[in-house]
């Protein structure tokens, strides 16, 4: 008998070893799918992406892989000129891991205070004195101004006109080189009515600096001027995109749907179409919007950039080198580039449209119109020096003009 109850015994325990492994497998696969589940329902903006891949590497130098490198291989570690200098791991996976950045104020509090998602922008290059304190913020008009059409009083408004029409004599003469009768460049404003304290009789809010003619489509048109007096055909759309919202029933933060039905009636019509720069002001005050350069005083100027896009970093790369030509001629004009993304913003900024495209934010709520045309004077004189090269490398010979 007793060799029966030997085998009832290990056949007891293998039975007992098969139904735990089969549970540890069960076990297993509950906790995978459960895994995958929470995965793929969890919002997109906490989503394990190639975005916080790279975002997370750029919180590590170049000098810091290289020494985590040379501590397993010797002979790279020889190379090193002070290998007595540590790296600070500790403060690095603490910034990996809390997100918290000794460099970036932002970073201790933007959780916990409402509303404070709207300045998580990314600074992509940074012009003279610009930071975090005091990068461009975008004005959202009360409903009550955003669904009116009484237009606040104005003052100041003599020299406008005159400011931004010269006479033939003051025209440039740099005009040998010109693109015919093609237009190149698409001017339009996502935000049309964007006003200016200055010219406002009684508003002082700068969210409420809002008028239906006196507004950012003036510097758009002061922009366009100096692009021709340059030999660049430019067109310019000043569709009030906030009346088309009206119409429709749409709320202000679909502004961006609605101007990307102009630019892509453009690209359609137009094939001759190849840089699209919308237009914006910012709605910080003057102090941080103004720049003082040989002596007159010009409204500082941003390059937003939507993160969002695919192929944003070859809208970044026009920014740069346009950048790059402000800060060698226009020392301090630039505030910089700023890249937006997440939840707060559009995100495209309408970008993903066309490679040749950006946003800029030209001076503030308290900025002047004189002002403002210097700054869009400068950046004709950089972007046309640019075009004109770029075409030159592409081959292309543009007419002289009679």
């Amino acid at each position: 008998m007793k060799p029966y109850k030997n085998q009832s015994i290990v056949i007891s325990l293998q039975l007992s070893s098969i139904l735990k492994f089969s549970g540890a497998i069960v076990l297993t696969l509950i906790l995978i799918f459960s895994l995958t589940g929470i995965l793929t329902t969890v919002k997109s903006g906490y989503r394990m992406n190639s975005n916080l891949v790279t975002d997370a590497s750029q919180h590590i130098s170049g000098k810091v892989l290289y020494h985590l490198i040379a501590s397993e291989n010797h002979v790279l570690g020889s190379s090193l000129e002070d290998s007595s200098n540590s790296i600070p791991i500790g403060n690095i996976l603490f910034n990996l891991v809390t997100n918290i950045s000794f460099k970036d104020p932002r970073s201790f509090i933007g959780r916990e205070l409402p509303g404070f998602y709207m300045f998580d922008s990314k600074i992509l290059v940074a012009g003279e004195g610009t930071d975090y304190t005091n990068l461009p913020i975008e004005s959202v008009p009360p409903e009550k101004i955003f669904k009116s059409n009484k237009d606040p009083d104005l003052k100041n408004t003599e020299n406008i006109t005159g400011t931004q029409k010269r006479d033939n004599k003051e025209k440039k003469q740099d005009t040998a080189l010109t693109t015919g009768n093609r237009k190149v460049v698409f001017l339009y404003f996502t935000h049309t009515r964007e006003s200016y304290l200055p010219y406002l009789k009684g508003i002082k809010d700068p969210n409420a600096a809002s008028h239906s003619k006196i507004n950012v489509t003036m510097v758009g048109e002061k922009l366009k001027e100096e692009l021709e007096d340059r030999g660049i055909g430019t067109t310019i759309d000043k569709t009030d995109v906030q009346n088309l919202l009206l119409k429709k029933g749409w709320k202000y933060g679909q502004s961006y749907l609605e101007s990307r039905e102009l630019v892509q009636t453009a690209m359609a019509q137009d094939r001759d179409l190849n840089y699209f720069i919308d237009i914006h002001r910012d709605s910080e005050r003057k102090k941080k919007t103004t720049a003082i350069i040989n002596g007159q005083s010009y409204a500082k100027i941003s390059f937003i950039i939507g993160g969002e896009n695919p192929n944003h970093e070859k809208n970044v790369q026009l920014a740069k080198e346009l950048h790059s030509r402000l800060e060698r001629k226009y020392k301090g004009l630039s505030k910089g580039i700023i890249q937006k993304a997440g939840a707060s913003t559009n995100g495209k900024f309408n970008q993903d449209l066309s490679s040749n495209s950006f946003l800029i934010e030209v001076g503030g709520v308290d900025n002047t119109f004189e002002e403002m045309y210097r700054t869009v004077t400068a950046l004709a004189d950089v972007f046309s020096d640019y075009y004109w090269q770029a075409e030159k490398v592409d081959g292309k010979q543009p007419p002289a003009k009679n």
